[in-house]
């Protein structure tokens, strides 16, 4: 297995962190780096446009250091601005061994997928910065690969995750 770094990104509670756990069954010695674990020994909650982007280059380092020592990852966060994804594809450092994933979902499909109730609470105004309600997401514009998860499961979607992997001789 050769070693690459897969990034996913999409709004919150659009089955990033779903699909990279299918993934590590299906893919030996995968690291997956969730973007809300990372958060509770890595990095701080801060939540402003600073804040996350100091957390994505913290995540994408750790995604370059398993890389250079011969371990596949995939990193599961929402990073919503599309400088902070410039910014981890250039960190991580793996050329084409880097791969950007969109897991796309409509926002009312993943506020219905909510069993945190973030989304619920960001309308009330408890988490100002959520992103979706009150900060923006800037969808990517041209991904490496695109996958929609309102049309498939998340076995069907890591399946076509490991499709792009295979063709691109990453597994």
């Amino acid at each position: 297995m050769k070693p690459f770094v897969l990034w996913m990104t999409g709004l919150p509670c659009s089955g990033k962190t779903t699909i990279a756990r299918e993934l590590q069954r299906r893919v030996p010695n995968l690291a997956v780096l969730d973007g809300d674990e990372l958060r509770e020994w890595l990095t701080p909650k801060d939540y402003t446009r600073a804040g996350r982007g100091e957390h994505i280059r913290r995540t994408a380092h750790l995604a370059a250091l398993l890389y250079r020592h011969g371990i596949p990852s995939c990193v599961s966060t929402v990073t919503p601005y599309r400088e902070n994804r410039v910014a981890a594809r250039r960190i991580a450092g793996c050329g084409s061994a880097f791969a950007e994933c969109y897991v796309r979902c409509p926002q009312a499909e993943c506020e219905r997928r909510d069993v945190k109730g973030m989304y619920a609470k960001a309308r009330a105004g408890l988490l100002p910065a959520f992103t979706g309600v009150g900060d923006p997401y800037e969808e990517p514009g041209c991904p490496d690969l695109l996958v929609d998860t309102d049309r498939q499961g998340a076995s069907e979607s890591a399946a076509e995750v490991m499709d792009f992997l295979r063709s691109h001789r990453l597994a």
